[in-house]
């Protein structure tokens, strides 16, 4: 009596052939994540539509919404290209850049906003602006146009690129509360709304206990 003996299914196991057009495979990689650089810029496209259709195109219709949606993206796109392949530094630094941007923009308009009820929109804008303007350019100085004099006997201070998003901060806010405190407050309703938020959901009154 013949028996049937089941083998175990064979698997190709070849690696298949990497691109030969990247020499550096570190480039490649960056190259290949460069989609998802793209998506995450691509995320920030609503605060900008924000910015757009209630500052600077208030009758903004929404297939101009959409036009600029798609600009946005493509914009974003070879942004994210351009950096996958032309790796500003390693990772770690890259991060550094970007939380040393995002510290100089937003930040101190989040805080503020949520904190001084006498913030207001010319104050938050011009800070936000100042910041990023400042950060930027002190990075792109030292990491492209003169990297050369990418060392500490030329940073200003003696702060490295990779921290300087923490001066921008600073920047943003001086700027923000000298502009604030020139220009009108808001409206009423944002100052209601800013104490508001300080007072957690579902909370009834306040009251004093006696020891």
């Amino acid at each position: 009596m013949s028996r049937e003996v089941k083998t175990a299914p064979v698997f190709d196991q070849t690696v298949p052939a990497r691109s030969p057009t990247l020499a550096d495979p570190e480039a490649e990689l960056a190259l290949d994540r460069a989609p998802i650089y793209a998506e995450a810029l691509a995320e920030r496209r609503p605060p900008l539509l924000d910015l757009l259709k209630r500052t600077f195109r208030p009758t903004l219709s929404e297939k101009g919404e959409l036009r600029a949606a798609r600009i946005a993206a493509a914009g974003a796109v070879l942004i994210a290209g351009y950096f996958g392949i032309h790796k500003p530094g390693y990772v770690a630094e890259v991060v550094a850049f970007a939380f040393g941007l995002a510290a100089s923009s937003f930040f101190p308009a989040i805080v503020m906003g949520i904190f001084s009820k006498r913030m207001n929109r010319e104050g938050a804008v011009s800070g936000m602006v100042t910041g990023i303007a400042f950060t930027a350019s002190y990075i792109i100085y030292f990491k492209f146009a003169r990297v050369d004099l990418d060392n500490a006997d030329h940073w200003w201070f003696g702060v490295s690129p990779q921290g300087i998003g923490t001066v921008g901060m600073l920047v943003n806010f001086v700027v923000a509360i000298t502009v604030a405190r020139f220009t009108p407050p808001p409206p009423q309703s944002v100052q209601d709304l800013v104490e508001e938020i300080h007072v957690p959901r579902g909370a009834g009154e306040a009251h004093e206990i006696s020891a």
